[in-house]
C-alpha cells in the first residue's frame, strides 16, 4: 500500500472546532520515522500499533483500528476503538476484538487509590492469555497529562501487588492490544505501521482514565 499523502484537512477542523489540539502531526519519537504527520492512526488486519493511513479501499469485514490523541485544556488525552467493517463477522475477529474489550474492562475495575500498577497490568495479561492469545511487552499503557507518552509505563501482563502505586489524580492511557497467533511484530516500509510477524489479525481497546478517591473514572467515553 502506498503512503497517504498529506493530513486530510477537516480532520484538522474536526479537533479544532472541540477546542482541541492532535498530539500526533508533529510527534517524531524514537520508535517512529520522521514526524507521523497525519490527526489518526489507522490500522487494517494484520496492523495493529501506529498504522500510518494508507490509500487503502476498505472492504466488507476488515478489522479496523482508531487510535486518536487529542489535547485540550493543556491535558492530554489518548484512546483507540477496533471494530468490523460491513456486514461480515469473521469468529476469529470478533472474538479478538472482545478479548481486548474486557481486559481494558478489568484493568479499569482493577484501578483504585493504594493498589499498584501491577493490578493493572495482571489484570491485563490474565485477560488475554485465559482468551489464547500471546502476549507482546515491547508496547503497552502509559502515564499521561500535560503530553501524550509519560510515566509510568503500563505493560499489558505483570504481577498484581507489585509496582508504581497509584493515587489520586494519576492519569493512565490503558491500551491492551492483542494479535491472534504471535507476541512478533514487524515494522512497515512506513516507518511507523507495527503488524503481526505471521500477518494475523490484530485488535486494540483503549482509554484515559483518571484515578479518583473512589476508583477509576474513563475520561475518554463517547459524549452524546
Amino acid at each position: 500500500m502506498p503512503p497517504a499523502g498529506p493530513p486530510v484537512a477537516r480532520d484538522s477542523i474536526q479537533i479544532e472546532d472541540a477546542g482541541a489540539t492532535s498530539c500526533y502531526v508533529d510527534y517524531a519519537p524514537s520508535f517512529g520515522r520522521g514526524p507521523f504527520a497525519h490527526y489518526i492512526c489507522t490500522s487494517v488486519n494484520d496492523a495493529v500499533l501506529h498504522g500510518r493511513p494508507h490509500d487503502y479501499a476498505l472492504a466488507d469485514g476488515d478489522l479496523l483500528t482508531l487510535d486518536l490523541a487529542v489535547s485540550t485544556g493543556g491535558i492530554a488525552a489518548d484512546s483507540a476503538i477496533s471494530f468490523l467493517v460491513g456486514d461480515a463477522r469473521p469468529a476469529e475477529s470478533v472474538a479478538l476484538i472482545e478479548a481486548t474489550e474486557r481486559a481494558l474492562d478489568a484493568a479499569i475495575a482493577a484501578a483504585g487509590p493504594g493498589g499498584r500498577l501491577g493490578d493493572l497490568s495482571h489484570a491485563i495479561g490474565t485477560t488475554l492469555t485465559t482468551a489464547g492469545y500471546p502476549v507482546n511487552m515491547e508496547f503497552g499503557g502509559h502515564g499521561i497529562g500535560s503530553s501524550m507518552h509519560q510515566d509510568p509505563h503500563v505493560a499489558n501482563a505483570g504481577r498484581a501487588g507489585r509496582g508504581y502505586r497509584l493515587r489520586p489524580g494519576l492519569l493512565l492511557a490503558l491500551e491492551p492490544w492483542v494479535m491472534a497467533d504471535t507476541d512478533r511484530l514487524i515494522v512497515d516500509a512506513d516507518g511507523w505501521t507495527l503488524r503481526s510477524a505471521t500477518g494475523s489479525r490484530t485488535a486494540h481497546s483503549e482509554h484515559t482514565i483518571a484515578i479518583t478517591d473512589d476508583g477509576a473514572e474513563i475520561l475518554t467515553l463517547p459524549s452524546r
